[in-house]
């Protein structure tokens, strides 16, 4: 496993690290929570060091397995969690103030919250799990995460951003007030190496790329006719025509295969690791074999120039979340 320096942290992670929401029983359909610890072991056991989770992910449950997992190996490692916005809405509602999605008592409260479930005395990363630049002008998530720091309940901070949106984190970075952001980057979506990634290079702010497989459409294993769990993220996210079209464009993208990348799921995990500007890209892992497929890309090589250069034509922005 190879690793990468986590920004102004100096905290050196797995490239590959361990993508939490699907084993939380909640959007992802049925999940077997032997399977889903035995898969955590099996990442720990192949040098994965970073695990990203979320209170909100099946209401602590997801956080409460890594604690498990985490005692049947006796062996912890670096743990990224975040608070849900108090109004439960994901993106805000314009107009939505930080006083509002994030006051100073529910930072307090999830975060002692999110310890007791991770069984932890310090959070190594807490996150808030959405963000608006205009929320800078304000000061009291800023005081409750400073006050949290100087109790010696979190380490590190930093913000997810809104899905598709990474501009709206921009004043952020440049604040120098967070240690880290999470982003959707993928090879649909690329819009992050616009204008996020050179600045969290410029302020040494470390990434944390999330959904690479684009919710599974860039595993390669989806297929027109697949179905999905009833009111499963992939249910909402796939509907429609939207998981035929999805189809066609991964079908695009094997022609590109070949050599040591023989999977679809491959060229997606080495798209993101081949900007210099992401520290860890976290796909979702419920199985061990997820685990050993997707931990097996980490070598330290990057994709080839025209690769990379072919992989631009891809780019397809759109929001399924909407």
């Amino acid at each position: 496993m190879e690793h990468r320096r986590l920004g102004r942290t100096g905290i050196q992670v797995s490239e590959i690290g361990f993508g939490a929401w699907g084993i939380g029983k909640a959007w992802w359909g049925k999940t077997d929570d032997t399977l889903s610890v035995r898969a955590l072991i099996r990442a720990l056991e192949l040098g994965v060091t970073f695990i990203d989770t979320a209170q909100a992910y099946g209401d602590g449950h997801s956080e409460r397995l890594i604690a498990r997992a985490f005692q049947e190996a006796k062996h912890r490692v670096f743990v990224a969690t975040k608070v849900p916005p108090k109004t439960r809405e994901w993106p805000p509602k314009e107009g939505t103030t930080a006083q509002q999605a994030f006051p100073a008592d529910w930072i307090i409260t999830c975060t002692e919250q999110s310890l007791r479930h991770l069984d932890a005395e310090r959070l190594d990363l807490q996150q808030l799990h959405i963000w608006r630049d205009e929320w800078l002008g304000e000061t009291e998530w800023l005081e409750a995460v400073r006050r949290l720091k100087q109790q010696g309940k979190i380490r590190f901070f930093g913000v997810s951003i809104i899905d598709h949106q990474p501009g709206s984190a921009l004043e952020l970075v440049k604040s120098g007030l967070i240690d880290t952001v999470q982003v959707i980057y993928n090879i649909f979506d690329q819009s992050p190496e616009e204008e996020l990634f050179p600045l969290c290079q410029a302020h040494d702010v470390g990434v944390i790329a999330r959904v690479p497989f684009d919710e599974g459409g860039l595993t390669g294993s989806l297929m027109p006719d697949t179905i999905f769990p009833p009111k499963s993220v992939q249910s909402f996210y796939f509907r429609e025509d939207r998981l035929r079209e999805t189809c066609e464009r991964v079908d695009r993208l094997r022609p590109l295969l070949g050599g040591e990348i023989k999977t679809v799921a491959q060229l997606a995990l080495k798209f993101c690791l081949s900007h210099p500007a992401v520290s860890t890209v976290i796909p979702g892992m419920r199985r061990p074999e997820h685990v050993d497929a997707n931990c097996s890309v980490s070598d330290g090589r990057p994709l080839a120039p025209e690769t990379l250069a072919a992989l631009r034509t891809h780019a397809w922005p759109r929001n399924f979340y909407q």
